[in-house]
């Protein structure tokens, strides 16, 4: 089994991945999340995704909530995983000598207190973690560090200057589990994503939220999305966990009536941190 991420090899994609398939697994790097979806919609080079879509810092990433909206595969699993960031330099180096640190805007973020300590230093952003090590390591940087996952310090024989140097340490990344078709026993399920389109009516929202409490169906997520072309009309992404399907399935086929347009992202099993 081939898992498409976006980044390379030691990025937090992988980390997802190892996590939930409880193995090493091996992953095809894609440059882009549209790029990751058109692999997996070809079906050619890989079996499944793996897609970051929120972070309890960073809140929702928009553009995948898009994506998913937009393309064919559906979600059969999700997982959280801790987002631990290390100052990572080639081995031997000093800490002291260290001139330059580069990493991802969002991990420098995430690590803004331990990089306030830094008076001379350079803070230079990348356009990913894993990279930032692996090109310090191709081009023997001695001066130069990154912010980046344990994992891509195993994988380019770095070595971890300072451990766990984020800021916030409930900083958590939830990963969506892409795929071409739905999960084999939809049964078993106890999570699912849709989206839906409302007409501009008054209390049609509200309507919807009515019948997700009366099927006994917990709103996790409910995030809007202007509808380009209709100004002030939006569609919805929500998440719901239930106990049983039938809530589920009951409650779809009673939004079919209050609802424009609505879709099934998937069903899954709800992820554990």
């Amino acid at each position: 089994m081939r898992i498409a991420i976006q980044g390379i090899e030691g990025c937090f994609h992988q980390i997802a991945a190892n996590k939930h398939f409880e193995k090493e697994v091996d992953v095809l790097c894609c440059e882009s999340f549209p790029s990751l979806i058109t692999e997996v919609e070809k079906g050619t080079n890989c079996d499944l995704a793996i897609m970051a879509i929120e972070n309890t810092i960073a809140g929702s990433i928009l553009q995948n909530y898009k994506l998913l909206q937009q393309s064919s595969l559906k979600i059969i699993g999700e997982v959280y995983i801790p987002i631990v960031q290390n100052l990572i330099g080639i081995p031997g180096v000093k800490l002291s000598e260290i001139e330059e640190i580069h990493s991802h805007p969002m991990a420098i973020y995430q690590c803004s207190d331990f990089l306030s300590s830094f008076k001379n230093v350079k803070v230079i952003e990348t356009d990913d973690t894993a990279a930032s090590v692996k090109r310090i390591k191709d081009n023997n940087w001695t001066t130069k560090a990154a912010i980046s996952s344990e994992l891509s310090a195993a994988i380019y024989e770095m070595e971890i200057l300072t451990s766990s140097i984020e800021t916030n340490k409930e900083n958590y990344t939830r990963f969506l589990i892409l795929s071409k078709n739905e999960v084999e026993n939809v049964k078993k399920t106890n999570k699912g994503s849709i989206y839906f389109s409302l007409s501009n009516d008054k209390g049609s929202l509200a309507k919807v939220l009515e019948l997700i409490a009366k099927n006994n169906i917990n709103l996790t997520k409910l995030q809007s999305f202007p509808i380009i072309g209709s100004s002030w009309q939006y569609y919805f992404h929500s998440d719901l966990e239930y106990e049983a399907y039938t809530n589920f399935n009951n409650l779809f086929l009673q939004l079919k009536n209050h609802t424009v347009e609505i879709k099934i992202l998937g069903n899954y099993i709800k992820g554990q941190k």
